[in-house]
């Protein structure tokens, strides 16, 4: 026990230069054979695009992007936060999480492996947390690193034709053994075995395509060769979050700047981070997310273990963010806390379909628009609607105005919505597609909103899509605004 644990501290603390040659010598001189993925090559397809993503999402034009035109964005500053150090502090902890969620696999993979350092990858990773490993060898960008990605890609996207070719070849099996059944019962003419016989070439070249993916996929390849690309990325991940994050983020681990511009370094003045919410008093102070009077209180999690998480915890169905920290990290004053994102983000894109369209809007859909409102929302869209009636009848030059307006407004709302369905779409646990690209961020979202300015701009929406509807589909209108009259008197 006492040499294994020697062997282990050996290995952690040589991982800056050390570790890929040590995982090279472990694939090409196993002291047994390591076993093969198989069925299990899907879940690591799974893991290695995420890892590849997050690797993506952390490069200097990525974070360039996030600081110059997301974080500065409308929406965001006027719904969410203006405060940099705020929205920069919920993007390090969601990438934090994600990167656990990522390591927990990795480790739960390296079980298998023979390789002793892959095996116990959840002690490697624990104390690159506790900042026990020199991570500024962990090299962000290097060639090496781009090798390395490049072949997960690789991987990762013949195991996705992989699953797209058994997907087909079942849909085939099932068919030939219908037609297997057909042919017991039924006296086939000439032209139907040719028929027949074309299905036999066609599942054939289905099952060689199949053969062909299972050999360049990650099905072939071994536990120790795949664990060992996942688990030295998953380190320089944590390092380049560490390096790009830690001016703001004191608790994270220091990362050394040699080899490194000072340009690549993100100036910001530290004033907190929040990743779980606090129940002590709270006070507004650029937007309408909740700060903290004392930034001491808020915790943030990136030095404790990986396992305060299980994989793919609280990604099922209709339950992404369900164990995420950050996730609800939203207070009670948020659209996102108040459990109405996703429905608003509908509202909004429905009701940016209709400004689009050159289609006359029926009052059914009219109607099935209003009735996906919550009551207060209702209320306050009959308040509006009853005090603008009356200028509306008298002054159809309002039309134009609205529509001009509308526009504007959906510029900066609809792309927040947008964003809301994509990111519970990104994190559904039934998704078949392996995304190699930079997730979206919940700061991107609706999430963080704040309710009341949310509730404001969709009233203001609705009631100026009223305007448009009436003027300039008046013959069409009459009844309808007549429905609409009447619930503003209700």
């Amino acid at each position: 026990m006492v040499a294994a644990v020697a062997t282990t501290m050996e290995w952690l603390s040589e991982m800056g230069s050390r570790v890929g040659d040590n995982l090279k010598r472990s694939m090409s001189s196993e002291p047994k054979k390591s076993a093969c993925l198989g069925i299990l090559a899907f879940d690591t397809a799974k893991t290695m695009s995420r890892l590849v993503s997050l690797y993506k999402s952390l490069s200097d034009d990525e974070i360039s992007h996030l600081r110059k035109d997301i974080m500065k964005s409308e929406g965001i500053a006027y719904l969410n936060s203006k405060d940099v150090a705020f929205l920069l502090s919920l993007a390090c902890a969601e990438r934090l999480e994600d990167l656990d969620r990522a390591a927990i696999a990795v480790a739960r993979l390296g079980r298998k492996c023979s390789d002793f350092g892959l095996n116990r990858f959840d002690l490697v990773y624990t104390d690159l947390k506790l900042g026990t490993i020199d991570m500024g060898k962990l090299e962000y960008g290097a060639k090496e690193m781009q090798k390395r990605i490049d072949k997960m890609e690789r991987l990762v996207s013949a195991t996705s034709g992989l699953y797209t070719a058994l997907e087909s070849l079942t849909e085939m099996e099932i068919s030939e053994r219908k037609l297997k059944q057909w042919k017991k019962n039924t006296v086939a003419m000439q032209g139907q075995k040719l028929n027949i016989n074309h299905f036999d070439q066609k599942i054939a070249n289905q099952r060689k395509q199949v053969r062909c993916f299972r050999e360049t996929s990650l099905w072939s390849k071994t536990f120790d060769k795949s664990v060992g690309l996942m688990a030295r990325i998953a380190c320089v991940v944590y390092a380049r979050i560490c390096f790009i994050f830690g001016p703001y983020v004191p608790v994270l681990p220091s990362v050394s700047l040699r080899n490194v511009r000072s340009s690549q370094i993100l100036r910001v003045e530290p004033e907190f981070c929040l990743i779980e919410p606090i129940k002590e008093q709270v006070c507004s102070r650029s937007g309408p997310i909740p700060s903290i009077d004392k930034p001491t209180l808020v915790r943030f999690y990136s030095q404790k273990s990986i396992f305060f998480l299980s994989e793919d915890d609280g990604y099922g169905e209709n339950g992404a963010g369900k164990n995420n920290r950050v996730f609800h990290a939203a207070g009670p004053l948020t659209v996102g806390g108040s459990g109405l994102a996703l429905r608003y983000a509908n509202v909004i894109l429905l009701a940016d379909q209709y400004l689009d369209s050159a289609v006359v809007i029926g009052n059914d859909a009219r109607q099935n628009l209003y009735d996906m409102l919550p009551e207060n929302l209702k209320a306050s869209v009959r308040t509006k609607l009853k005090n603008k009636v009356r200028v509306m009848e008298d002054d159809e030059s309002l039309a134009a105005g609205w529509r001009e307006a509308l526009t504007e407004m959906m510029g900066w709302l609809a792309p927040m919505a947008h964003d809301t369905l994509k990111w519970q779409k990104e994190r559904t646990f039934e998704r078949k597609k392996f995304d190699l690209k930079p997730s979206v961020l919940l700061l991107q979202t609706l999430h963080f909103a704040d309710k009341e300015k949310t509730e404001a701009a969709i009233a203001e929406v609705l009631v100026g899509l009223s305007c448009i509807y009436l003027y300039e589909n008046r013959p069409s209108a009459e009844s309808g605004w007549r429905r609409w009259r009447y619930a503003s008197n209700c």
